[in-house]
């Protein structure tokens, strides 16, 4: 019998120190402080390109957009961008390429602890190689802008949307998006230099 209540006692005592721990939901937010746009600071991330599939007109398409970054002075960065796109579908393939340098500026203006608006000029080029098809420009010029918020869900890493006017006479999709106006989705993560860790 004590053996019994020993045991109720402790799966009960158990029970009770389960339900007293608090649960805290996932991070959504943190504060930047300006500690990830340093200068000396890095950025790594991609603009969220498209892959699918669609099954009407068997086409399978795939964009990749990776891009890096090096803060020349606080909030001031400048880096590349690179674009890769394969499009297959019955009969033909398109394949897309690219290189976008860009200078993005984080503005203090408006910024609070958890997010920066900014803006970005690019200029680079961009080409296209559609199958069986000798109308398309190899090399074309890439110029734009692009306007953004930047919502930090860590200390170093953000999501970004941004609204882009990006102009090319390639047959090429810029930011996820046909060239012209877009919006674009994407992720940034900040890399301390020594000097700031």
């Amino acid at each position: 019998m004590k053996n019994y209540v020993l045991t109720l006692f402790l799966v009960m005592a158990e029970v009770g120190s389960t339900m007293a721990q608090t649960v805290s939901p996932p991070q959504t937010t943190a504060p930047v402080q300006a500690t990830a746009i340093r200068q000396g600071n890095w950025m790594i991330g991609a603009d969220l390109a498209s892959i699918g599939h669609n099954f009407r007109s068997e086409t399978f398409t795939l964009d990749v957009e990776p891009r890096a970054g090096y803060f020349i002075s606080d909030n001031a960065a400048i880096g590349a961008q690179v674009q890769l796109g394969l499009q297959l579908y019955d009969g033909g393939e398109t394949f897309s390429y690219g290189l976008t340098p860009f200078v993005r500026y984080y503005f203090p203006e408006g910024a609070a602890p958890t997010h920066r608006w900014f803006g970005e000029a690019l200029v680079g080029f961009a080409g296209s190689n559609l199958k069986d098809n000798e109308g398309d420009a190899f090399f074309s010029t890439v110029y734009g802008v692009r306007a953004g918020y930047a919502h930090f869900v860590a200390t170093n890493v953000s999501l970004e949307g941004t609204l882009n006017l990006v102009r090319s006479h390639a047959n090429i999709d810029v930011d996820s998006g046909t060239t012209g106006l877009s919006l674009g989705l994407g992720f940034q993560i900040y890399l301390p230099s020594r000097a700031n860790r």
